[in-house]
């Protein structure tokens, strides 16, 4: 690889890691100012730090459905994984959220069969079957691991699981609508915007919530939204100029890097069973990925 291509990958790598960072610190950020008032501070920093750097949006710019399917899809990812994150019950119950979200990689490559007829190969359903079991081995911990057991878990906060599960459902959604019908634009900018200010709506709707405005908290905000910011121009620039194919199979790894700093930064030390669900996650992804590429 020439210079420029080797930095433009390697700041595409940049991406990868902020984005691993979000789980631990959505948890640690809504634990002082609540799962809707957090994320409204971190998606509110995000959107005027793109805005600063990226200009202000203008909707006529992109295509209407992308604009309007798409921005409620994007909207509805990143309000579904906020508050599933802040929601949990407890900490170790964010890393599994979390991991559940990372279904969206081999979500993605299905439902790319159906919205822009992509090939693939038999295996890309063992693929799937992996991703999924290793979310039943993520959330068994040191159980047995029973369906009976595991679907008491779900019900002991069933809120949590479900936004979960619709924000992996709703990334994978909008990463194939985005490319049949984006045709190149970019409404990002304008998608956090509204993210922001759907959150703080529904944050004046909600019960008064305590918030605390402590330094170390503030502190983690002002990382998160700069860091969303900066991984989002990341990505953009090592996509365009560095090896593509580099950065997509470094990408499926980002489970395995969210889990090890989130488990980091919240003091977590997660079983076995945590570990082996998240390689099962990331090698399933990796297996559907395989399943569609050229030969």
């Amino acid at each position: 690889m020439s210079a420029t291509v080797s930095r433009a990958t390697l700041i595409g790598l940049v991406a990868i890691l902020l984005w691993s960072t979000t789980v631990g610190l959505l948890r640690s950020v809504s634990e002082a100012f609540g799962a809707t008032g957090g994320a409204a501070l971190i998606y509110t920093t995000t959107a005027l730090l793109l805005c600063l750097t990226r200009g202000m949006p203008r909707p006529g710019a992109l295509p209407p459905i992308y604009l309007w399917l798409g921005g409620a899809l994007f909207v509805g990812y990143e309000i579904c994984l906020a508050l599933a994150i802040g929601l949990a019950s407890d900490r170790s119950q964010s890393l599994e959220l979390g991991m559940i979200n990372y279904l969206w990689p081999c979500l993605t490559i299905v439902l790319a069969i159906p919205f822009s007829q992509q090939r693939f190969r038999p295996w890309l359903w063992p693929g799937l079957l992996l991703s999924l079991l290793g979310i039943v081995w993520v959330m068994k911990g040191n159980s047995s691991g029973s369906p009976s057991l595991l679907w008491q878990n779900m019900l002991r906060n069933p809120a949590a699981y479900s936004l979960a599960f619709v924000a992996a459902l709703t990334w994978a959604v909008y990463n194939n609508l985005t490319r049949r019908f984006a045709r190149g634009s970019n409404g990002v900018t304008l998608f956090f915007v509204l993210t922001a200010l759907a959150l703080w709506l529904k944050f004046a709707l909600s019960p008064p919530q305590p918030m605390t405005f402590a330094p170390i908290p503030l502190l983690e905000v002002g990382f998160v939204g700069l860091s969303t910011a900066v991984a989002y121009s990341a990505w953009n620039h090592g996509i365009q100029q560095g090896n593509l194919t580099l950065l997509a199979t470094a990408s499926y790894f980002t489970p395995v890097l969210s889990a090890l700093l989130g488990s980091l930064w919240l003091g977590l030390s997660p079983p076995l069973a945590f570990w082996q669900g998240v390689a099962m996650i990331t090698l399933g992804s990796l297996i559907c990925w395989l399943a569609t590429r050229g030969r």
